[in-house]
């Protein structure tokens, strides 16, 4: 008699979890799915650095600048890597699970970019001054113009047949 474990089949009892990102996103396709989390990723994550910022910003006790040798290293470069690595990933993987997970990745660094574009077209810590308003504009329109295509564009449902959704 065959275990459970090599038959391939969940012992009695114990049905297979839909995956994370099945159980927060029902009936998204597999697809479309990195696309929603990238969105959710990017708009969560230049909220929270905008909070971040200004923690500092008005010296809230432990909370400070990642700084090397002395140097302040601004969040745009851990973007960049973080963008250098969702990249390669996605050379390299396709499922669904990865698709999810590097969605999600590419919206968090996209948006510690994004955030610190005014910097960057600048080539001046402008942040906190009205120059730095570059970024946010630029966030905003860019949460206001893909969360309009992702609500215009509803992709079709995950469906049991789709092949590719391994959560």
């Amino acid at each position: 008699m065959k275990s459970s474990k090599t038959s391939g089949h969940a012992p009695l009892g114990h049905a297979k979890r839909p995956s994370l990102w099945l159980r927060l996103l029902p009936g998204i396709s597999p697809k479309r799915r990195g696309f929603v989390l990238a969105w959710w990723g990017f708009a969560l994550t230049f909220g929270g650095m905008r909070l971040l910022t200004w923690l500092i910003h008005i010296d809230v006790a432990g909370v400070g600048d990642v700084q090397a040798g002395g140097v302040h290293i601004h969040h745009y470069v851990w973007g960049i890597l973080l963008l250098a690595v969702v990249g390669a990933a996605s050379l390299a993987e396709r499922s669904a699970r990865a698709r999810a997970w590097i969605g999600l990745s590419y919206g968090v660094g996209l948006a510690l970019v994004v955030d610190e574009a005014a910097l960057l077209i600048s080539l001046e810590d402008v942040y906190w001054d009205t120059e730095g308003g570059v970024s946010i504009a630029l966030a905003i329109a860019v949460i206001a113009i893909v969360g309009s295509v992702l609500a215009v564009t509803r992709g079709r449902r995950a469906s049991r047949e789709d092949p590719d959704d391994d959560g």
